[in-house]
């Protein structure tokens, strides 16, 4: 790894000097850039994502089809359910040890929730354009009513859940038993009760963020490749939940003790591989996105089971034709789900007529490209929570709503909360919603090169803490309405970099910093979207050496 680090700093300089040249008919890399360039692992307003999407941004491998549904019973004309024959087809082919399950052109009517349990499983459809799952039943209908651990009537399959459900099934059994039981469950990475996990080792004293490297009291339990879960507990004064904000001075003087939803999210956890281990110290496979410090007991633990390898491809999940719910009464007609999933993807899916469409539940390494939302409008295009880290949504699309919006519904487009970091939206075409954040403390997270009708609005109770945490970044975004709410960031984000926006208008939702004093943020070519690098995710990677 401490040659991926080199490669990134030498990589990094050519990669500013070919900007700079290539682009002398251009204005000059933001000044920003450049200061990335120099310092990328603990820049103080831009994050770095170039580590974000399966396996670090590697393509999906290209599996050959291990079986076909149809040689399953299942019926691409729509007449009769498809469900039971697909899922029988994942189980075998899971158990076999992964491989394609291709569902050819048609039309398959699904009455159930296709399970997407096993490793190395892709679904794959003939494209998104020729095969279709048409569900017809709402997870409230399959599974049962579902509610928010933090009590009240709202649904939480306004959040969670979907009709194609990507989880280990060893981790989604008990998922449904608990909804099933009204024990209304904890969605993440440890487990229902905060089980499933153990201690490996302790890291030893203090580490700087954006380090590759840490200490351990015992590396016995430890060998490259190996996957787990870094826990970082607070300090009484918050000290975590500052540095996660930037700790500049506003966040003394802010009122953490009432933020009870925020902080029942904590331990921070963070999947991440093993690259090498050489007597106490280890090497990470990427920089740690915040730093350790003694009095937060990090440590290195086992986590729930996750899912891994697994991918949905080349289809449609479209829903049965329903009245757009009123917010938070959703009764679940979910497209795609990754829960508990590293290093998985999707590729060609669209999601039509749903609540909502696709959702990243403690995601880590997930990749979605050329995925598309549309229909009747949805609460949730796109969210991304419970601590889902390192995701890459590329290629998007949230088409134009077709039918008016019910009174009460709300939708927000584009989400990310609940402490989750490292996630990039490149290259999307928004015909509705917002960057939405939900409150929950989310940083140093990237949308990069994308066209918004900017006409949703974010959520977030008030228990859940700040809007941003430090280190978004929002980058080369043509705003079509010239709403500024969401986009615009500089007033309200601390240690945020809004770089290359189209001139915008506060109207609609207007919102007010979380935290007193200076923010820390900063604003460059503002009023044009002619910057460059045009893409910040693409500028990073190249940095890295990937193109």
């Amino acid at each position: 790894m401490a040659l991926d680090r080199r490669k990134f700093l030498v990589g990094g300089a050519a990669a500013a000097t070919c900007l700079v040249t290539a682009g002398h008919a251009h204005a000059d890399p933001p000044e920003l850039w450049q200061q990335f360039v120099a310092n990328p692992y603990n820049h103080p307003q831009i994050p770095n994502i170039a580590y974000a999407g399966y396996r670090f941004g590697e393509r999906p491998p290209n599996r050959p089809s291990r079986t076909n549904v149809l040689r399953y019973g299942a019926k691409p004309d729509g007449s009769a359910d498809a469900s039971v024959a697909i899922n029988r087809a994942i189980k075998d082919v899971g158990s076999a040890g992964g491989g394609v399950v291709f569902v050819p052109a048609g039309t398959y009517r699904v009455d159930d929730i296709i399970e997407v349990g096993y490793d190395n499983v892709i679904l794959r459809g003939a494209g998104s354009g020729q095969t279709t799952l048409f569900a017809t039943r709402s997870l409230e209908q399959i599974v049962g009513i579902n509610r928010s651990r933090y009590g009240g009537s709202n649904s939480a399959w306004s959040w969670c859940g979907g009709l194609v459900w990507v989880c280990h099934r060893d981790r989604r059994t008990p998922l449904i038993e608990a909804i099933k039981a009204q024990r209304w469950p904890l969605e993440g990475w440890i487990g229902n009760e905060g089980a499933d996990t153990s201690v490996i080792t302790t890291i030893v004293g203090a580490v700087p963020r954006g380090s590759f490297t840490v200490t351990v009291a015992d590396a016995g339990g430890l060998e490259p490749g190996r996957r787990v879960l870094l826990q970082v507990d607070d300090d009484p004064a918050h000290g975590l939940l500052k540095h996660m904000c930037g700790d500049i001075p506003g966040t003394e003087s802010y009122i953490w003790t009432d933020k009870t939803k925020l902080l029942s999210y904590k331990p921070f956890m963070w999947p991440v591989r093993i690259a090498a281990v050489k007597g106490s110290e280890v090497t990470l496979a990427q920089p740690l996105p915040v730093e350790l410090r003694t009095e937060w007991n990090a440590r290195l633990t086992t986590s729930a089971p996750a899912i891994t390898g697994a991918g949905v491809e080349g289809l449609t999940i479209r829903m049965v034709k329903t009245v757009r719910p009123a917010h938070l009464q959703d009764k679940g007609y979910n497209g795609l789900v990754f829960q508990c999933a590293w290093d998985c993807w999707a590729d060609d899916v669209s999601v039509v007529d749903s609540d909502n469409g696709f959702l990243l539940v403690s995601a880590k390494g997930v990749t979605l490209s050329r995925t598309r939302v549309s229909g009747r409008g949805q609460h949730h295009s796109y969210a991304c929570r419970e601590q889902s880290h390192d995701n890459l949504v590329e290629d998007f699309a949230i088409g134009k709503f077709t039918e008016p919006p019910t009174p009460g519904s709300g939708h927000h487009g584009i989400n990310v909360e609940g402490l989750s970091c490292g996630n990039v939206w490149s290259r999307g075409r928004m015909e509705a919603g917002t960057f939405d954040t939900h409150r929950g403390l989310p940083f140093g997270n990237v949308r990069t090169e994308v066209e918004i009708f900017n006409d949703g609005s974010h959520g977030g109770s008030a228990d859940a803490g700040p809007l941003y945490g430090a280190r978004f970044a929002h980058w080369n975004i043509t705003v079509t309405n010239e709403r500024a709410g969401c986009v615009k960031i500089d007033h309200v984000a601390p240690c945020s970099a809004t770089v290359g926006i189209s001139t915008v208008r506060e109207f609609g939702q207007i919102d007010r910093p979380d935290f007193t004093g200076p923010l820390e943020s900063k604003l460059e070519s503002y009023g044009t979207t002619a910057v460059h690098p045009p893409n910040l995710h693409r500028a990073q990677r190249a940095l890295r050496g990937f193109a």
